[in-house]
């Protein structure tokens, strides 16, 4: 399995970033600073070498730099599976807002879509905002678990892209009054069509990764997970033929529309599924464990994913960790560091307290980030 790894990362009106180059070593990446000093700006930089709009899910227009020119760029280099390669992204000022407006260019040519970096490098990421993940909206266990999907089935994007379209025509039909069935048969087919695909790779990837976190110990500082998904496409994918599966929600789209018209929106589809997540030793949802017990849950889930995507994608994953060890005793955090080797990709890891990360002295890159300037740490 290869572990590709970021050699070097050069800004342009990135967030707080005018202009900065970094060069990195493979393995553990520590970034410390204070509060502010932009130390996720420069992990939402190698997010958004995955596509999507990265980790903080945010508008291109935000990213680029206040007083510069509209745009952003970002440039990296790396050790990929197939030698080094070269890819750029960003966007001209000019650009529509939306997924659109990113341009993507690998080894100096224009990437027919974004998803062709999955070629490259695999990207996951875990980040505070994530900790209310078990508490907070299905969307936004849906969004998390889709990541984990695209990082192993690299076809998964533009599927969600394509059902959420046919789903907006409908809903447009719906809002307009519209009672024309062939217009409706032709969009539902379409929703039906890719709807039972994006269920399906959600059930399989829920399915490996169920098997992946069999591995963790079961007295390990991350507890083990039981994982599954609901709803009523999801479950008729894990009980039918995918084809039935197809004909049934197609039925029920046409069936719902006055329902649907009602609502002003769909009410059935891959878009209301919900991830299920349970706290095996304890026997308890994980909505209902304490904070620490949420955040070990989440951290041996996204660890295992990790392990998957090696697997499945014959590449190591690279690991994006936000304040990764401010919520982790001494004993987790020893064991988050041993795990993080084993796998043998490349992790960037953030804190303001570098001395949580004094265990890997001599084992990782320590960079200090200080509003806009990024140094090596003395002593490291």
């Amino acid at each position: 399995m290869h572990s590709p790894h970021i050699t070097r990362l050069t800004l342009t009106n990135f967030r707080n970033y005018a202009a900065l180059a970094l060069d990195f070593r493979p393995g553990a990446v520590v970034l410390t600073g204070d509060n502010g000093a932009g130390k996720t700006n420069l992990l939402e930089a190698v997010s958004l070498l995955a596509p999507g709009r990265g980790l903080r899910r945010a508008a291109y227009g935000e990213v680029a730099r206040e007083g510069g020119d509209g745009g952003f760029a970002l440039h990296a280099r790396l050790d990929g599976p197939n030698g080094e390669a070269e890819i750029g992204t960003g966007t001209s000022g000019n650009d529509v807002p939306g997924e659109g407006g990113r341009k993507v260019r690998i080894n100096g040519a224009a990437a027919r879509s974004a998803e062709a970096m999955l070629e490259w490098l695999r990207v996951v990421w875990l980040t505070p905002s994530m900790d209310s993940l078990f508490t907070g909206a299905a969307g936004d266990r849906r969004r998390f678990l889709d990541r984990l999907v695209l990082a192993i089935d690299a076809a998964h994007g533009q599927r969600a892209l394509d059902y959420e379209k046919a789903m907006r025509g409908r809903n447009r039909l719906l809002a307009e009054g519209s009672r024309d069935g062939a217009w409706f048969d032709a969009i539902e087919m379409q929703m039906a069509e890719t709807g039972t695909a994006i269920a399906a790779a959600r059930a399989e990837t829920v399915r490996l990764l169920a098997a992946m976190i069999e591995r963790l110990p079961s007295d390990g500082p991350f507890p083990q997970a039981d994982i599954g998904l609901a709803g009523e496409l999801e479950a008729a994918v894990a009980t039918m033929p995918a084809v039935e599966a197809e004909e049934r929600f197609r039925r029920a789209l046409a069936e719902g529309r006055e329902r649907d018209r009602a609502a002003g929106r769909t009410l059935e589809g891959p878009h209301r599924a919900d991830l299920i997540v349970r706290h095996r030793p304890k026997a308890m949802a994980a909505e209902y464990c304490s904070t620490g017990e949420q955040k070990a849950l989440l951290v041996g889930i996204v660890l295992s994913h990790a392990r998957l995507t090696g697997e499945m994608a014959g590449m190591a994953p690279i690991l994006l960790l936000d304040e990764i060890a401010a919520h982790l005793d001494a004993g987790r955090r020893a064991a988050l560091f041993s795990i993080l080797e084993d796998l043998g990709g490349q992790t960037f890891m953030t804190g303001t307290d570098a001395a949580l990360f004094s265990s890997l002295k001599g084992r990782a890159q320590f960079l200090t980030v200080d509003h806009g300037t990024v140094t090596a740490t003395e002593g490291f």
